[in-house]
């Protein structure tokens, strides 16, 4: 193979895992949106069925709230997984295949905003997302405890 062709198949390679990386993140926000978008609509269900009765003495705002909690966690966890996936897989190997090119666009991007970050404290829109996930784990947890402290009132008061 002469070196055109070599540097012609180690282009092809870097577009390849580029447009990878870009779909991977694609699909990192639909995934992003679908949390949201069902934690909305836990949040609605908490707020429209109040004192309706699902087993056990337990109201459905309860077991929604558990399940919206638990939700949080899950977005979470899926976001530190993108994030990870992104940020190793993807850059470290693009980053790579990029020294063997005659410029190299991410690692002078990764670089660029590394610096922003340490000198302005730049919040991300990964950092964002983190937040959403929190903020929305609060709601969901003083929506269970608006449930759970009548429920533990009523025990003792009883």
């Amino acid at each position: 193979m002469n070196e055109y062709e070599e540097k012609n198949l180690i282009m092809q390679q870097y577009r390849l895992y580029a447009e990878q990386k870009d779909t991977f993140i694609n699909r990192s926000f639909s995934v992003n949106r679908f949390y949201l978008i069902l934690s909305i609509i836990l949040l609605v269900l908490i707020n429209l069925t109040q004192n309706v009765l699902f087993a056990y003495s337990l109201t459905l705002p309860f077991v929604f709230s558990l399940v919206g909690m638990g939700i949080c966690v899950l977005w979470w966890m899926n976001m530190d997984s993108y994030n990870l996936l992104i940020k190793i897989k993807f850059s470290k190997v693009l980053e790579e295949i990029e020294k063997q090119l005659p410029i190299q666009p991410y690692e002078k991007e990764h670089t660029a905003i590394e610096e922003y970050r340490t000198n302005k404290k730049a919040f991300l829109f990964s950092d964002m997302q983190k937040v959403f996930a929190i903020v929305l784990f609060i709601m969901f947890f003083v929506a269970l405890l608006n449930e759970l402290i009548p429920m533990i009132l009523k025990q003792f008061f009883l």
